[in-house]
């Protein structure tokens, strides 16, 4: 399986996404700053993931969330309950 994960950074409002074949190898890769993009903005929790069955699936799927409507539908269909946390 491959996963698009989202995480959000306990500093402050923002979030990243990515895709990985281990969430928890990758999410702890993130918190030890092994990641030039989130290093400024941990520590990072994991908001959600999405299981898929393939790379390409998971990479297109990485893309589509980084985008204006991607954005939107996560806000909206998975990261909704954390607006009100």
């Amino acid at each position: 399986m491959w996963y698009v994960y989202i995480l959000k950074s306990k500093r402050q409002d923002w979030y990243y996404v990515g895709s990985t074949d281990n969430v928890k190898k990758r999410f702890s890769e993130h918190n030890r700053g092994e990641n030039q993009s989130t290093e400024a903005y941990a520590p990072l929790e994991l908001s959600a993931y999405v299981a898929v069955k393939t790379e390409e699936i998971a990479r297109e799927l990485e893309k589509y969330f980084k985008t204006g409507s991607g954005k939107a539908v996560l806000k909206k269909r998975i990261l909704s309950d954390e607006a009100s946390a």
